[in-house]
């Protein structure tokens, strides 16, 4: 489902509701405008917690909620199929933006989606294996640190 489509509709009852005056509808249309980012992360908040409750009243799965640029997709993953979270330790979810080149994103959804997962799920996998194998290193010890010089013996 495009996510635009219905921020579109959702600006367009406001320009209406402004009536005929000039001065409303341009104050309307800045208002829409502005509108426009918040009302596109409020429909992603009502498509997740409709994934939630489907999710409760599903047996076998649980619904996720898959984005592909602007597109949305309530998806349903059968019981034993691919993880699309980490274990729960209990510290709950946080929300995090992450800006990247347009390549890489294109890269992340084509990996994501050749797994089966969504692109955050692959995201939040990628980055806890990338901590799991920080941890298993020396402390201030990373790879390609060299030692040079010379020793006489």
């Amino acid at each position: 489902m495009e996510l635009t489509t219905h921020a579109d509709a959702i600006r367009s009852d406001l320009e209406i509701l402004a009536g005929a005056d000039e001065a409303s509808q341009a104050a309307a249309e800045r208002i829409s405008r502005g509108l426009e980012s918040p009302l596109s992360l409020r429909l992603l908040d009502v498509l997740g917690q409709a994934a939630l409750e489907l999710s409760d009243q599903i047996p076998g799965g649980h619904v996720d909620v898959r984005l592909a640029g602007r597109d949305a997709q309530l998806v349903f993953v059968p019981e034993g199929g691919p993880a699309t979270t980490t274990p729960d330790d209990g510290s709950g979810t946080a929300r995090l933006t992450l800006r990247m080149p347009e390549a890489a994103k294109t890269a992340v959804e084509a990996a994501a989606d050749a797994e089966g997962l969504s692109t955050n799920a692959w995201l939040v996998r990628a980055v806890s294996n990338e901590l799991d194998r920080g941890r298993g290193r020396g402390r201030g010890r990373r790879p390609g640190n060299r030692v040079t010089g010379f020793a006489q013996g």
